[in-house]
């Protein structure tokens, strides 16, 4: 009993520097900032959450290029907030309004691309979505930043297209069992408990993907590779 409570009372090993985190530290630092700053972060499922709700309202399958439109509108909202959260970035910029002229680019062949199979979406945003914070953190100009985050990307791609898949996964996992609960336990009608279970669980991904960009600045940086204006 005394040996078993002496390996419970060992602290945990520390965690990794950005320029060598693993999928699973990004994973549980996502979840950390999470929590250090839960409003802020679950005010970037608010987007996600109207998506839903055109797709629910758009069931018949018209105007979908329309949908495909707002959903880029809206996601990329997110994925900006994710980053200044993340990073610290200011906003208030023009750097914030090239980087989200940028993410709702980056995300529009992203739905055509999942109807194929969802691993070439997950490459493309993987490719050149860390695209977006180069522009707002690192202030470039439109093609220095897509440059940029093609660079980052290839820095440790698998550590990225990992790093994503992941997150989707624990996302979609993390989603359907807080909709369950929700339905079980809370009598909340279907489509209510789905809009609370994608409020409160699609902030992670867009919390990770903003911390891999911290990761790919860190590994590129340490071989001496500086953006270019």
């Amino acid at each position: 009993m005394a040996r078993g409570q002496k390996r419970a009372e060992r602290p945990l090993p520390p965690p990794l520097p950005p320029a060598e985190r693993t999928v699973g530290q990004l994973v549980g630092e996502a979840i950390r900032l999470y929590g250090a700053n839960f409003w802020k972060a679950l005010a970037l499922g608010v987007p996600v959450v109207l998506v839903n709700a055109l797709a629910w309202s758009n069931s018949s399958g018209t105007g979908r290029l329309e949908l495909v439109l707002a959903a880029a509108v809206l996601i990329s909202l997110s994925y900006v907030g994710a980053v200044a959260l993340v990073t610290g970035a200011q906003l208030r910029s023009r750097s914030a309004l090239l980087a989200y002229a940028i993410g709702v680019l980056v995300f529009l062949p992203f739905p055509a691309l999942v109807t194929i199979f969802v691993l070439p979406g997950l490459a493309w945003l993987a490719l050149l979505g860390l695209s977006v914070p180069a522009a707002l953190v690192e202030r470039l100009g439109a093609r220095a930043a897509l440059v940029r985050g093609y660079r980052l990307a290839r820095a440790d791609f698998v550590h990225v297209l990992g790093g994503l898949a992941t997150l989707a996964l624990v996302v979609v996992i993390s989603q359907f069992s807080l909709y369950f609960v929700l339905r079980e336990f809370a009598e909340n009608t279907r489509l209510a408990a789905a809009a609370l279970a994608s409020l409160v669980v699609s902030p992670l991904v867009f919390l990770g993907s903003a911390i891999l960009y911290v990761d790919q600045k860190a590994r590129l940086d340490s071989r001496g590779d500086r953006p270019k204006e």
